[in-house]
């Protein structure tokens, strides 16, 4: 993340009036959601989940009845004790949870749903699953952030509401990404003010007071938490879902197309990934642990599919050479042995329990398909070409260590391969027709031609290939073909989002410099203090900027007799406000006083132990020398731990240690 410090000055008002013009419409959110197809099943998927929402409100509160039926309290009415009310509200349970199935179903339906908003194709490709974004309410972020800024800040709560009418617009946004880059920017831009509201308003021992809530996009069931993380986390976890999204309506037909949605996986790994090792004690399936790494596996697995795909691509018409079948075996391979994984972790409880059951299927025929394909393509370069013996063995063997003895010995002559190849075509067609009766199996896939194209287009060729090396005096069995060894000439590697190419200004810029204004510091206001100067100067010496700090105060000065101490910060010169002011720009002011001197408004820090009642003026420096640059804000986030048994947010602090970056210490 890469803040822009804004300053105070002529143009401030003027971007106060725009921001006060400005509407809720923003680059990258879409406006016309409703009219694209995927902008209709995301309406969809929010209609569910306010059904599901309504549907659990009633059921909680025919539980709490049928729970006071069954153990009466003092107080509750005499209607709960009737046998007859506590048949209807057995009944209406079931009404509940029968519509709550329903919905779930409808759901998960529209979570397998194949994204329709795609290029034509020249060719077939297998279908991808791609994620659905979760779903939020309205925020009114209004009355916890005035009465925050009020109360810690000291300022006029009211005098901000052109920026929280600008961080609401903003949120408003992102609930209606565009299915493209500027989508992706739009949440990022969102998750880096999140970041910089952590760093200015939440402590360890305060919240902003806000209920966020969040639909769970695999459930649809809302979580709701008052942790500022949980939103992160949600707006991290969308992050993931669109590049799933941008993944799948990609035009896998050409090189460029597989590129891209190869890289868009990795990136939405990345993120999954990114949140697992950074939020705990996550309040909705779709975010815990063991959600997020079957997430963060079956992306890398899509990613390397796209690979695959890419390989496939050149000269379709034209014959292939060895080396480039044994490759294509290979690949196969280590997409089917990836699958593999994901369709063991998709069985897994609790993943089984709220997964869609067309992704466990889904994932199951990819396996069955892909590693068909790998014994098709090792039987095309054992009937087609004279590869050599070393090759071959590296494909169905794999690497071997020189003094570990080889079980199996591949053979040399044409006529022995073309029996290995066709032992190798009887099982891609074995495994083919797996997949064709796993994919009748599920409901949802019926529906999905694309695959069924891909799989009995893959079935035909194998057929055709077996029948045309099957002889009429062949009457040996062929042995048992090996497995495939899987490997992939082009590693993935899985990337985490890069929220700094996406620079945001601070918001609530106008409340000062993070290093000092925020709610972890407390600070008391001193001033206007007016200084004039002597023979020697005003009597202090100014080091850093934004905000200026009094590294010094000689005894005796005029400014010791003002009252100015070590370790204030100069927060205004002459009532104009210069928390942003640069050194050299505080020290031009000063210079340019005259005999009736300057009026000066300074901050003193406070020890964390210290209430602002108290008349101790002893500066808290610590480590708050450093500005805003210096205390690494470009790169990090402060840290902040969490004793609450809420969803949990760790960060590394990279902060520096040392104050060398400051300005020399200057005496105007």
């Amino acid at each position: 993340m890469v803040p822009e410090d804004r300053r105070e000055g002529p143009g401030a008002d003027e971007r106060s009036a725009q921001l006060q013009a400005a509407g809720s419409v923003r680059e990258g959110c879409d406006t016309l959601a409703a009219q694209t197809p995927c902008g209709r099943l995301q309406s969809r998927r929010a209609r569910i989940h306010q059904q599901i929402n309504k549907e659990l409100r009633m059921r909680t509160g025919a539980e709490n009845l049928y729970r006071a039926r069954a153990s009466p309290q003092p107080g509750l009415p005499r209607a709960t004790s009737n046998a007859r009310v506590r048949e209807t509200v057995a009944l209406e349970l079931s009404y509940v949870n029968s519509s709550l199935q329903l919905l779930k179903e409808e759901l998960e339906e529209l979570n397998c749903s194949v994204d329709t908003d795609t290029p034509d194709r020249e060719g077939t490709t297998v279908p991808m699953i791609p994620l659905g974004l979760k779903e939020t309410k309205e925020l009114d972020w209004s009355t916890a952030l005035k009465e925050l800024i009020s109360g810690h800040f000291g300022e006029d709560g009211a005098s901000y509401e052109t920026e929280i009418r600008e961080l609401t617009n903003l949120r408003q946004a992102v609930r209606t990404p565009s299915r493209s880059e500027s989508g992706l920017e739009l949440l990022t831009a969102y998750y880096n003010q999140l970041c910089l509201l952590d760093a200015r308003f939440v402590t360890p021992a305060r919240s902003l007071g806000l209920l966020f809530q969040w639909y769970d996009s695999l459930t649809g069931v809302p979580a709701q938490q008052r942790a500022l993380a949980f939103e992160k986390g949600s707006v991290l976890f969308n992050i993931g879902a669109l590049h799933t999204q941008i993944g799948a309506r990609q035009d896998r037909g050409c090189p460029t197309g597989t590129s891209r949605a190869a890289e868009s996986f990795q990136r939405a790994a990345g993120a999954f990934k990114l949140l697992r090792q950074k939020f705990s004690r996550a309040p909705s399936p779709d975010m815990s642990p063991a959600s997020l790494s079957m997430l963060e596996q079956l992306m890398a697995a899509q990613a390397q599919e796209c690979v695959f795909e890419g390989l496939a691509l050149p000269a379709p018409t034209a014959p292939r050479d060895c080396l480039a079948q044994l490759h294509l075996a290979q690949e196969a391979a280590q997409v089917a042995a990836q699958y593999e994984l994901v369709h063991q972790a998709l069985i897994q409880p609790p993943v089984c329990n709220y997964v869609p059951f067309s992704w466990t299927t889904l994932v199951h025929v990819k396996a069955k398909h892909f590693r068909s394909l790998a014994h098709y393509h090792a039987a095309v370069a054992l009937c087609d070409s004279a590869s050599e013996a070393e090759l071959l063995e590296q494909v169905f063997l794999g690497p071997l260590p020189p003094s570990e003895p080889r079980g199996l010995v591949l053979p040399q002559e044409y006529e022995e391969r073309r029996k290995l190849g066709k032992a190798h075509l009887k099982r891609a067609i074995l495994g083919q027709e797996e997949a064709l009766r796993l994919h009748a199996l599920g409901r949802a896939l019926r529906r999905v031609d694309l695959l069924q194209a891909v799989l009995v287009q893959a079935l035909q060729c194998s057929l055709t290939r077996y029948s045309e090396l099957d002889l009429e005096d062949d009457f040996f069995e062929a042995t048992e073909a090996p497995d495939i060894h899987p490997k992939t000439h082009r590693t993935l590697e899985v990337r985490a989002p890069s929220f700094s190419r996406v620079k945001v200004a601070d918001i609530f810029h106008r409340l000062g410099p993070l290093s000092v204004f925020s709610a972890k510091n407390r600070w008391r206001l001193v001033g206007p203090v007016h200084v004039t100067r002597g023979e020697g100067g005003f009597g202090f010496t100014l080091r850093g900027d934004s905000p200026v700090l009094i590294a010094a105060v000689i005894p005796g000065g005029h400014a010791a007799a003002a009252g100015l101490q070590e370790g204030d910060y100069i927060v205004s010169v002459n009532g104009q406000p210069c928390k942003w002011w640069k050194h050299a720009e505080v020290v031009s002011q000063l210079k340019g006083v005259g005999d009736e001197g300057v009026s000066l408004q300074v901050v003193t820090l406070l020890p964390s132990t210290e209430q602002p009642s108290t008349g101790d003026r002893r500066p808290a420096l610590r480590g708050l020398l450093r500005n805003q640059k210096e205390c690494g804000w470009g790169t990090s986030v402060p840290v902040r731990a969490s004793p609450r048994p809420l969803l949990g947010w760790g960060r590394k602090t990279k902060r520096d240690k040392t104050a060398g970056g400051l300005s020399p210490a200057s005496q105007p």
